[in-house]
């Protein structure tokens, strides 16, 4: 499915025509807000911003489009599905699985956050907590899985998870053409996978990463995808050990850039957008602002940048 001649756009396209006519009132179309760069405190002149607010979308996260996607692509066994999470394809999973009318079960490490946990309760998930990582958890899930039959629906690595994200990709071209750049938090690289897979070369997609769980850029020294330590502020949301193999074979083939940034930077972004745009979401979204607020990406003068807002399952308390 992740071969170089698979036709991830047809992907898309039947993915965003099955969850608008098996669940339309399910995903929301997300705004897409475009701002000059001196609006987010950047000196560069005549950069023009989009924040594309997926925080918004239903369950939080862009994740609500893939885990849609592959529920609707699948028949969905008495035991319903099953999922392993930091907490946004959790939260997707049971969102979905509840607009359908079947169970889910989702199973989460122990740095998962309260916040996450209780959204799950309040979904009629069955919440299970255990393990220090992603990795940890997922091992487990994996264990009820072949117990039950449940439908495993993958956090990041499954064909059906990457097209469904990678409809947010087309959506934005169809509210505003192509971008120049779109920048994007990677943890295992169901959205990068997904948005690459869309603009292949037409826009020029950059991976960002924290510098305390950097799974695409240690697998582009080491030539290949490899296990690392992941701690940090985003931990909850991009703390795969590593990427994955869908996402290592797209983002090879069309994105250049992949970046790391220090947990200061994405604390101060969260906190900008919070105090400055009343935007209340979690480190992991706030990765695309911390990029260019610590220069660690330079728009081109005159350049159309896109910044994905990927979620909003946070504790409001911490936004201080």
């Amino acid at each position: 499915m992740s071969g170089a001649t698979h036709d991830w756009r047809s992907d898309i396209e039947a993915a965003s025509r099955r969850i608008h006519e098996r669940a339309p009132y399910f995903l929301r179309e997300t705004p897409l807000w475009k701002l000059p760069a001196e609006a987010l405190g950047l000196q560069v002149r005549g950069v023009e911003v989009w924040l594309k607010l997926e925080h918004l979308q239903v369950s939080g996260s862009f994740k609500a489009r893939g885990m849609m996607n592959r529920l609707l692509a699948n028949d969905i066994p008495a035991a319903g599905a099953i999922v392993a999470s930091g907490g946004n394809a959790g939260i997707a999973t049971a969102a979905a699985a509840q607009a359908l009318g079947v169970h889910c079960a989702v199973f989460l490490p122990e740095m998962s956050t309260e916040a996450k946990r209780a959204r799950l309760r309040a979904l009629g998930a069955e919440v299970v907590v255990g393990g220090e990582a992603y990795a940890d958890a997922l091992a487990a899930c994996l264990d009820r899985q072949r117990e039950t039959g449940a439908l495993l629906t993958h956090a990041y690595d499954q064909p059906e998870v990457v097209a469904g994200a990678g409809t947010l990709g087309r959506e934005i071209e169809r509210q505003a053409g192509l971008p120049d750049s779109v920048l994007v938090s990677v943890g295992g690289g169901g959205l990068i996978g997904g948005l690459a897979a869309w603009f292949e070369q037409r826009s020029r997609v950059v991976a960002l990463e924290p510098e305390r769980a950097p799974t695409l850029f240690r697998a582009r020294e080491a030539g290949e995808p490899v296990d690392v330590e992941v701690g940090g502020v985003a931990a909850d949301s991009l703390g795969a050990r590593r990427i994955g193999a869908i996402a290592w074979d797209v983002t090879q083939r069309h994105v250049r850039n992949a970046l790391l940034l220090p947990d200061e930077a994405i604390r101060a972004a969260q906190i900008w957008l919070w105090k400055e745009l009343k935007l209340a979401v979690e480190p992991a979204a706030a990765l695309p602002l911390a990029a260019l607020q610590s220069g660690a990406y330079v728009p081109r003068e005159g350049e159309k940048v896109c910044l994905i807002v990927c979620g909003a399952n946070v504790d409001p308390a911490t936004l201080n």
